[in-house]
């Protein structure tokens, strides 16, 4: 049975585009049929990250408006055979995107592939509110710092209030993706620790991305990192989150941090 995933947050520059494609890379090197759905209509970027922006020949808005077939909007990654790509329109605005076109469009992914992210744009205007309204499970990308967390709060109330998940009274399967983290900045003070974040969101953690210039690296070469240096901290991190992902049970580490401590702090907690 597909998934629909919706990679959210509230604030811009958390990361939230880069996990798409490493979290679409990993679940896709780990068998899974894969799209990566791009939903920030006027501000595309995901297919730049994925190294396909030369390949765009149609976008999700045409697919909506009927220009074009999804089959033909949709660009398969040259690396990973079950990795594909629907791209958003750079031209177009925001009020492209119709209930009934994303509905159906999404209706459609489900019956081709395994799983379905979607890229949502940040905060809480129409192209994210769209973005998650069809999602079984959403990815809450937070950086530690205070205002990040605020407002995935208030995404989180969204995914529980305004998704078609809870019209129908059902919760919606929620985890926490901590980005840029750093251990020994968290321990100085100057960012917030793991486990004020889940304190103050109390949603189960679904892996934490160490702070590394292989991530960015990676983007400007147009590769998701798991893809462009496998054996990297954040590669293994996106790596082992992809598998909670899918169910299994991997113990939760953070470079520079004891993994007993972890597992013995998160406890149920992780996902």
């Amino acid at each position: 049975m597909s998934k629909v995933l919706v990679v959210t947050s509230g604030k811009g520059g958390v990361g939230k585009t880069t996990s798409t494609a490493a979290l679409g890379a990993a679940l896709a090197k780990a068998g899974k049929n894969v799209v990566v759905v791009d939903f920030d209509v006027g501000l595309r970027n995901l297919d730049i990250v994925m190294g396909a922006e030369r390949r765009v020949v149609f976008d999700m808005i045409n697919v909506i408006q009927g220009d074009a077939k999804l089959s033909q909007a949709l660009i398969r990654d040259k690396r990973v055979e079950t990795l594909s790509i629907l791209p958003a329109s750079q031209t177009r605005d925001k009020d492209a995107l119709t209930s009934e076109g994303v509905e159906k469009v999404i209706a459609e992914l489900r019956e081709k592939f395994d799983w379905v992210i979607c890229d949502s744009p940040a905060g809480i205007e129409r192209g994210a509110t769209l973005a998650m309204h069809h999602a079984d499970v959403a990815v809450i990308v937070t950086n530690p710092e205070v205002s990040s967390v605020r407002d995935s709060d208030r995404i989180i109330g969204l995914l529980d209030s305004k998704t078609e998940r809870a019209t129908k009274g059902e919760r919606i399967e929620k985890h926490l993706l901590l980005t840029r983290y750093d251990p020994v900045r968290a321990a100085r003070g100057d960012m917030l620790k793991t486990e004020d974040v889940l304190e103050i969101l109390s949603i189960p953690l679904l892996g934490i991305i160490p702070e590394s210039a292989e991530v960015l690296r990676a983007s400007n070469l147009g590769t998701p990192v798991v893809l462009a240096n496998p054996d990297a901290a954040p590669s293994r991190a996106y790596a082992d989150a992809a598998r909670r992902l899918m169910g299994e049970q991997v113990p939760m580490t953070v470079p520079g941090e004891k993994t007993g401590f972890l597992n013995k702090l998160f406890g149920r907690r992780v996902a």
